[in-house]
This record gives structure tokens, sequence and C-alpha cells, in this order.
């Protein structure tokens, strides 16, 4: 149940180093820390003691300290971070816990690792929130972390930039879901409405045929609905909607060109559509992403 999280990072040693142990940089790609704040050492032999904060909305945050020694391997040139933390603040699942960070340099770039575990607070039940939420919700944060520092440090995308894109993407792909569903659901499933039977008719659909075709095609947008949270990071998603959005005005155009006038019509939620397909296919470039990473130790040969 430990996590474990690796990742091939393609800088200098020195630069990884510096962006992973400078608490002002730490805390700008990783998302499990808000603030992270070194505290003044009696001598360098001492661990470095530091103190970290991390925002849990609605205004709240959790507070928690640790202490961090650094090693290097005259014989392979890796490096290793070993540390431990705590917090006392009530509120935190994590009670105590340990873990390290490994710098391995290879022929391809710097294998870089953490692997960490912790004790929970709140007896049984913090331990199945812990086994079923917390701690899955952890390796993806830790993982989706890592692929966004080496976006920064290969092609220097900066982490607020990340984040911002990642927000982007998200309210798009969402967004188109939301429609697509309700739009299979709610007039063609449930109605179906009025307008819809007018439109499959005026497309030269019989009569009788309206209420099975549209039937079948409300179940093809759930489906659509469906795919673009499956395939949340594939293009072909918000690139087919963006085409289907061209096909379905023109289609309106040609068969039902007097809905175009009315109040809510097809041409603006047609456009409307279209635009934020667009949007996500922007956004999609550079997008850091958890499954970048390796979630099991190599094994030992």
């Amino acid at each position: 149940m430990s996590i474990y999280v690796e990742i091939l990072i393609r800088v200098p040693m020195e630069e990884l180093w510096a962006h992973t142990q400078t608490p002002q940089l730490h805390e700008r790609w990783d998302l499990r820390f808000s603030r992270i704040e070194y505290l003044p050492k009696g001598s360098l032999a001492e661990p470095q003691r530091f103190r970290y904060t991390t925002r849990i909305g609605f205004g709240l945050q959790i507070a928690g300290e640790g202490e961090s020694v650094g090693e290097r391997d005259s014989q392979n040139n890796s490096r290793t971070s070993a540390l431990k933390f705590s917090s006392s603040d009530s509120r935190s699942i994590i009670r105590e816990g340990s873990g390290y960070w490994k710098y391995i340099p290879t022929e391809e770039g710097i294998r870089f690792l953490t692997w960490y575990d912790y004790r929970t607070r709140f007896g049984s039940a913090g331990a199945v929130f812990d086994r079923l939420v917390f701690r899955p919700l952890m390796g993806w944060a830790t993982a989706w972390s890592f692929d966004r520092l080496r976006l920064w440090l290969e092609h220097g995308i900066e982490p607020g930039q990340s984040m911002r894109q990642s927000l982007i993407h998200g309210f798009a792909r969402i967004s188109l879901a939301a429609i697509f569903a309700y739009h299979g659901l709610v007039p063609k499933l449930l109605g179906p409405h009025a307008d819809e039977v007018t439109m499959m008719h005026d497309a030269g659909v019989a009569l009788q045929d309206t209420g099975g075709a549209l039937a079948a095609l409300g179940v093809l947008e759930l489906l659509f609905s469906a795919s673009l949270l499956t395939f949340w990071r594939h293009r072909w998603p918000p690139a087919f909607c963006f085409g289907l959005m061209l096909l379905a005005t023109l289609a309106v155009a040609v068969n039902s060109p007097r809905y175009f006038a009315g109040a809510f019509n097809p041409f603006t939620l047609n456009l409307a559509i279209g635009c934020i397909a667009v949007i996500d296919l922007i956004a999609l470039k550079g997008l850091p992403t958890a499954a970048n990473c390796r979630r099991q130790p190599i094994p030992e040969s």
C-alpha cells in the first residue's frame, strides 16, 4: 500500500536537484503542497527541518512538519533525499510518515523516483477512507506533479500554465459531455420534443419512423458523451465533435433553415459546441498526466 512514482527527466542533475530541493521552486510544481518553508539549521550536519501547508479548499489548510537529509553516491553519481514528515493538525488524515526521493543518472536522462508511506488518523474509518480514496488520490497527485515538473524542465511549460491548461481542458471536456448527454436524453429519449420530430421529418424520415430514429440518435449522443470522458486525454473526441457540429449545422441549413431565426437555435448551439471543442484541442497540447509515470518499481535483475 506504499506509494511509488517514477519518471524519466532529461535535464542535468543540478537543475533537477535545485527544482526539487529549493522550497520556492518545489511548491510551484508539487500539487500536494501549497507552501514549503525551510527552518534554520544549527549546523550543516543537522537534517533540514521544514514546515508545509496544503490548502484543502473553502479557506482551510492542513499544516505539518518534517525533516530531510540529502546524500550522494560517488560510485554512480546518484543522489538520495530521505525524509520524515508528520502533522499534529487534527484535521489531517496523515499522522506521520517517511519516504525518499532518488535521482539515478542514465544514458537517457535522470530516473527521478519517490517511495513513501504513512500512518493515518481516525481509526478504522480513516484506514478505509485512506485505502479507497485518499491514498489513490495522493498517488495520482504525486505522479501528475512529477509530469508537471518534467514539462517545466524539458519544455519550459511553467507549472502555473500547466494548471490553467488542465482546468481549461477539464471544464471544456465536461461541458461537451454534459451537453451531449442532455441533448441525447431529454429532447430525444425522454421526449421526443416536437422540434426534434419536425427536423427529423424535414430531413426525409417518415413521420411514423421519427420516434425510433430519434431514440437511436439519442443513444448515440449518450455514447459519445461517455467517450468524451472515457478517452479523457485523446484528441479525437473534440476533433470529431467539431466536424460533427459543422455537418449538423449544414444539415439544418439545408433541411430546416427556419429554425435559425429562433431565439434558441441550432446555429448558436452548434457554434458554441464547436468553439468549446477547439478550446479543448488547444489546451490538450503539453498537458501533464499521471500516466507518464511508472507506479511500480522496476524488478531487480
